[in-house]
């Protein structure tokens, strides 16, 4: 039987640790997953690659790489996050993860074209494997270090971290890259870009130990054997409790629904950027820098609508946004437009991240210790939508050659978790009163 945490909730010291690991992990999420690892790939790598005897274009290959990495992560996280919830070992897995993570960033220094394609495929993946596995203990840590009132500025300040420390970190990379002379490589030369790849590994590993030692220790010390076996039997007892719980079953599948749009919107953008208005890297990473500055403000702003309108009024607001995104996104023909859609993008990519992960602390039963087991089905959710989304955004491309028509797909997703939203209720206190 799982026990109530004892240490002390609201404790600044482990709030600001716990936002560190964001700060920590965002970077490979923006340099690797979208800001400089995309154009990198398909710019050393052949338009069309044949798989299995099967032409598939770069950028779809792209798209199913992360696929298939969300596939794995959706398949294991279930088991590893009850197990962790059981055995106490929350800080035990993220440390594993990090480390898979950081070392394979590391390993794309050593991706150098398709001569080891391979090695930078997988290099990718178990790096993607190492962010979204983390995530799912990190996530859970939430409603055990802060009280309820705190979720939502509390979330959003961990994003706001992650958005700040990748910032630098791309700053760090832009200088290098833009000025290759400056550090003594040719101007031609791939170092100073795979170079950012060892720079992400390092930044991760490195600042990832603040929050190791200062978020409550794991109060392990139970068999791996019988972890394992009780890990199965928390998410089955979960997964019983949410058959009975239809505003949480609600909110889950709309989550689902906006969630495939949001992340392959996210992951994908700069592929389409490249092939389809011929964005130089230069140019692609300043968006991409404006775009993360703006993301900072956003989630605070929709933090603040939050807080006077309530959680649902917010998400029901910023999916109306990406649906538009979406639409516009369809038709732009030129670099100018396609600022407009960026700049937009950050408004809302911040807050329905943030709010979504804080409106779910607020629907999960009160009362509840196993948050782990419960933060696994939300983590689960967001790998399978990612994996949905990507998958289904990849197909289109490689079955009509026309990356728009995926993004027009994306807005159907939208519309589908906004009509799903309608009908769930979130709490909401306003004047000290908790209302629906």
């Amino acid at each position: 039987m799982n026990q109530a945490p004892t240490h002390q909730l609201n404790d600044k010291r482990v709030v600001s640790g716990w936002t560190f690991f964001d700060w920590a992990n965002s970077a490979f999420a923006l340099v690797i997953t979208v800001a400089i690892f995309p154009i990198y790939f398909i710019g050393i790598t052949d338009d069309y690659i044949s798989i299995f005897n099967y032409e598939v274009s770069n950028s779809a290959l792209y798209a199913f790489m992360l696929s298939l990495s969300y596939l794995i992560m959706a398949a294991f996280s279930p088991l590893l996050s009850g197990i962790a919830d059981y055995g106490k070992k929350k800080k035990f897995f993220m440390k594993g993860f990090t480390i898979l993570g950081g070392l394979a960033c590391l390993s794309l220094f050593f991706f150098t074209g398709m001569e080891n394609l391979l090695l930078g495929s997988i290099g990718f993946m178990l790096g993607i494997i190492g962010f979204g596995g983390g995530y799912v203990f990190y996530n859970s840590y939430l409603p055990e270090i802060v009280t309820e009132d705190r979720y939502d500025v509390v979330s959003a300040r961990g994003f706001a971290m992650g958005f700040i420390g990748s910032v630098i970190l791309l700053l760090l990379c832009l200088a290098v890259i833009q000025n290759p002379g400056t550090f003594g490589f040719a101007a031609d030369s791939s170092i100073p870009v795979r170079l950012s790849f060892v720079f992400v590994g390092l930044w991760w590993l490195g600042f990832s130990i603040i929050p190791f030692r200062r978020l409550p220790k794991d109060q392990g010390g139970v068999p791996l054997k019988a972890l394992r076996k009780k890990g199965a039997e928390e998410l089955r007892k979960v997964w019983r409790s949410l058959k009975h719980q239809r505003n949480t079953k609600k909110f889950l599948i709309s989550f689902f629904c906006y969630s495939a749009g949001v992340q392959t919107v996210l992951y994908l953008a700069s592929t389409f950027a490249e092939k389809e208005l011929k964005f130089a890297t230069s140019e692609l990473i300043l968006i991409i820098l404006i775009l993360q500055i703006v993301a900072i403000i956003g989630a605070y702003v929709f933090a603040g609508v939050s807080k006077l309108k309530g959680n649902k009024f917010s998400l029901m607001t910023m999916l109306l946004i990406w649906v538009g995104i979406c639409v516009y996104g369809y038709f732009i023909e030129s670099q100018f437009q396609f600022y407009i859609v960026a700049s937009s993008v950050g408004v809302v990519m911040g807050g329905t991240q943030s709010l979504s992960r804080s409106t779910y602390s607020k629907i999960i039963p009160e009362g509840t210790v196993d948050t782990t087991s419960y933060f696994s089905f939300y983590d689960v959710l967001e790998k399978t939508a990612t994996v949905f989304g990507t998958f289904s955004f990849a197909a289109i491309e490689q079955i009509t050659g026309d990356m728009r028509t995926g993004v027009l797909l994306m807005a159907l997703f939208f519309i589908l978790g906004l009509i799903i939203l309608v009908g769930v209720q979130i709490k909401h206190a306003k004047n000290g009163v908790i209302t629906h």
